[in-house]
């Protein structure tokens, strides 16, 4: 169901164990949404000076960020998509996390770099999925639908 091609441009060595982690994650979310076509995934791990170049470049903000997101479709688009009878791999997006800055975060906000890695991509999987966080209504459903998978995988604070 899931093909996740993982990249890794950072100097951290993940376990395998974090790589399922992050798999599960991935997966709860698409359960969340019922998107039930196989999907591929591009997952990479990168630093804070790469993830700033990245940022520049495709959003012309040159600071460092956490995780960036690429979505490929529109909510309505995977909607169609979702239904459709095709046997090809849905294409979603790509996710890009600075370990470096979710280290740092793991610590500012006293749990683990697991659950801060495991918050990322689970925050990024739902713009690959078509939501946003541009108002306070949307903000919300979307820090509801990232507690939900956190909650069902058992990944807490």
């Amino acid at each position: 169901m899931l093909q996740l091609l993982f990249e890794n441009d950072s100097n951290y060595i993940p376990a395998n164990d974090l790589l399922k982690m992050l798999e599960s994650v991935m997966l709860k979310s698409l359960e969340l949404e019922g998107f039930t076509r196989e999907v591929e995934i591009s997952l990479t791990f990168t630093t804070d000076e790469l993830i700033k170049e990245i940022n520049c470049k495709h959003r012309n903000i040159d600071k460092a960020t956490d995780v960036l997101s690429f979505p490929m479709y529109e909510k309505q688009e995977l909607s169609d998509i979702n239904t459709s009878i095709s046997n090809f791999p849905v294409a979603l997006g790509d996710i890009v996390v600075s370990v470096e800055r979710a280290f740092s975060q793991a610590e500012e906000y006293r749990h683990s770099f697991e659950r801060e890695m495991a918050f990322l991509v689970c925050h990024s999987m739902f713009h690959l999925l078509g939501y946003d966080h541009m108002t306070k209504q949307e903000e919300g459903l979307m820090m509801e639908k990232q507690n939900k998978v956190l909650e069902a995988l058992g990944i807490n604070r």
